[in-house]
């Protein structure tokens, strides 16, 4: 149910909204639309590229550091898969360590009601967007959650590929959709993720 903020917003009516339960886990789209390339638009290091980090983690785990805007996919040892990401408020509010409960292509963005009651464009799909090239989960999410419940944090691709090594306003993770679909296809559900601490987040940023 809506904080009393929510429900009073004109697009209400003034009464309560109550969540499509069929949306929740929210679906995928029937097509899988063509991915455009964007990379060769980045800067350098904000490419794909395999690094050595210093530190050993398990082959297969994701780290991701939202001060640098990297996420890091383990090969073994010390070396990983590098990727740019976009980092959102939501990307600062929380660290620890999960682990990729669901994932979806062309997935319904189901904007969270803080963001609903915040932002013109998320409320205006309280119950949805459907999956597309304009959706801002782009072409595949993965969704983070700790002790069996959902984070409300997610990995995801973006419609804004100029958003990348940069931080946003609003969203989590976010990635080149030709980056998220190449790491989609090599995490399975339960791979462990850890997003490090934030400075910003500490800051009040």
């Amino acid at each position: 149910m809506p904080s009393a903020a929510m429900a009073a917003h004109p697009l209400y009516g003034g009464v309560d909204f109550t969540r499509d339960p069929n949306l929740i886990p929210p679906p995928e789209s029937d097509t899988d639309f063509p991915i455009s390339s964007y990379e060769s638009n980045l800067a350098p290091q904000f490419r794909a590229q395999q690094v050595t980090i210093g530190v050993s983690n398990p082959a297969g785990a994701i780290v991701i550091d939202p001060d640098n805007h990297f996420l890091y996919f383990m090969l073994g040892g010390d070396q990983a898969i590098r990727y740019g990401v976009g980092v959102g408020r939501e990307g600062f509010a929380w660290s620890g360590d999960a682990l990729i409960g669901m994932k979806r292509r062309w997935p319904r963005w189901l904007p969270p009601e803080s963001m609903v009651e915040r932002d013109a464009n998320a409320r205006k799909w309280a119950n949805g967007m459907p999956g597309g090239p304009t959706n801002p989960l782009g072409a595949r999410a993965l969704y983070l959650f700790a002790n069996g419940q959902d984070t409300l944090y997610r990995i995801h691709g973006t419609n804004e590929p100029s958003s990348i090594g940069k931080s946003m306003s609003s969203g989590c993770i976010r990635m080149l959709n030709e980056n998220v679909a190449d790491l989609f296809d090599r995490v399975p559900v339960g791979s462990h993720v850890r997003v490090l601490p934030s400075q910003q987040s500490a800051a009040g940023n």
